[in-house]
């Protein structure tokens, strides 16, 4: 008897720590998704005002100030609300991810 329940309290350690190593490495892989999807947003919308700032820098070139300093206005406010949207985007798929990884650990 003693055999058995020492191999049973071996058993249930053993799952016990492979639960334990399972749920550590889902965390961890939701974490680097939830920091890469960060990173891309941030790259998107680096990208995205760095495109802006020269469209405007040849705008006053070839234009002049007058006419750009109300197109600036219009510009930064398309460009906020295109942050807006992706980063909401971001944050959706970002909550897909754990989710999914949430069911995958209550299954386990």
């Amino acid at each position: 008897m003693e055999e058995e329940e020492a191999a049973a309290a071996v058993v249930v350690v053993v799952v016990v720590i492979v639960v334990v190593v399972v749920v550590v490495v889902v965390v961890i892989v939701v974490v680097v998704v939830v920091v890469v999807v960060i990173v891309v947003v941030v790259v998107v919308v680096v990208v995205e005002v760095a495109v802006v700032v020269v469209l405007v820098v040849a705008v006053v070139v070839v234009v002049g100030t007058e006419p750009v300093a109300a197109a600036a206005i219009v510009i930064v406010v398309v460009v906020v609300e295109k942050e807006e949207e992706e980063e909401k985007e971001a944050a959706e798929a970002a909550a897909e991810v754990v989710a999914v990884v949430v069911v995958a650990v209550v299954l386990v």
